[in-house]
């Protein structure tokens, strides 16, 4: 666990020295706009398609779409019953809801979890992610984002949903696995050799995105909340739904993890996109990152001491 945390975060911080630097004059915007534009649209489904072609279907791959549905909406309550309980303003609840429901499930999730526990561990990432997550996000968090913020959603959503490369590589990946369709030794290689990019430029770009903004002694009292809903509250309702499940082992470790990863670097582009609080937004995903390399592996050594 240690030496994965500590690879990522070199990455990481690669990314955020790069943003302040600058070399080559490089914009880190654009550039992390064109990295994650190739990850996400050419590089992470064909990592998608090599997983789940091969990944074991059945009973677990059900298990872990309903914790990671439980991880999004349990942070959605806690956030919605603390705040508005304070009469926070709607944009600046918009903003919470999506830091406490949706953490950086894949982009630190996936290289944590295969750092940690193995190759295998890369399946539970993408279900976790593409079976639940990133369905919640394309549907109820821009309903949610955009009526708060007071922008309207983008009409056809359910279009916005299929309009995903990734959404189309699981549904290839499961169907080719189902249907017992064998994995051509030339593709195989492709798919691996194109797979090898996603971890580091997942990383890299995570860093690029994080940005301090001033101000933060002013909005503690919003972000603390948020920090121990994203990093201490959901893990340990997903442990707790896991032992009701049954789950045990290195499966139950790796959807405990991910329920703890820091909050998702792409709510920057949904609270620019409908008018949410960008810098308090960018003040979450910078706390809870950093504090990720320290609850990531305190929850890791939890999960060993539950199952020795």
């Amino acid at each position: 666990m240690y030496q994965a945390i500590a690879n990522a975060a070199f990455l990481i911080l690669a990314g955020v020295l790069w943003r302040r630097l600058r070399p080559f004059g490089t914009d880190a915007d654009q550039m992390r706009q064109s990295l994650t534009s190739l990850v996400y649209g050419f590089l992470l489904p064909a990592l998608v398609l090599l997983v789940l072609w091969r990944a074991p279907l059945g009973v677990e791959a059900l298990q872990v779409a309903f914790v990671a549905a439980s991880c999004v909406l349990g942070g959605l309550v806690l956030a919605w019953a603390w705040f508005r309980l304070r009469k926070t303003s709607n944009p600046v609840l918009g903003t919470v809801l999506l830091a406490a429901g949706w953490g950086n499930f894949t982009y630190l999730g996936l290289p944590v979890l295969e750092g940690t526990l193995g190759e295998w561990a890369r399946g539970v990432a993408i279900q976790y992610d593409l079976f639940a997550a990133t369905p919640l996000l394309l549907t109820l968090g821009i309903l949610l984002a955009s009526r708060l913020g007071g922008t309207a959603a983008p009409r056809g959503l359910l279009r916005e949903l299929v309009m995903v490369p990734p959404i189309w590589a699981a549904v290839a990946g499961v169907a080719f696995n189902l249907l017992g369709v064998p994995m051509n030794g030339w593709v195989q290689q492709l798919l691996e050799m194109l797979a090898t990019g996603v971890v580091p430029l997942m990383l890299f770009s995570t860093g690029l995105a994080l940005r301090w903004a001033p101000g933060l002694r002013r909005r503690i009292q919003t972000v603390v909340p948020v920090v121990l809903i994203r990093l201490l509250l959901i893990p340990l309702l997903v442990l707790g739904l896991t032992l009701l499940l049954g789950m045990e082992g290195p499966l139950r470790t790796a959807v405990v993890l991910e329920a703890a990863m820091p909050s998702m670097v792409l709510g920057l582009v949904l609270c620019d996109r409908f008018g949410l609080d960008t810098h308090l937004y960018a003040e979450i995903v910078v706390l809870t990152t950093a504090l990720a390399a320290l609850s990531l592996p305190a929850w890791f050594f939890c999960m060993g001491l539950i199952a020795s």
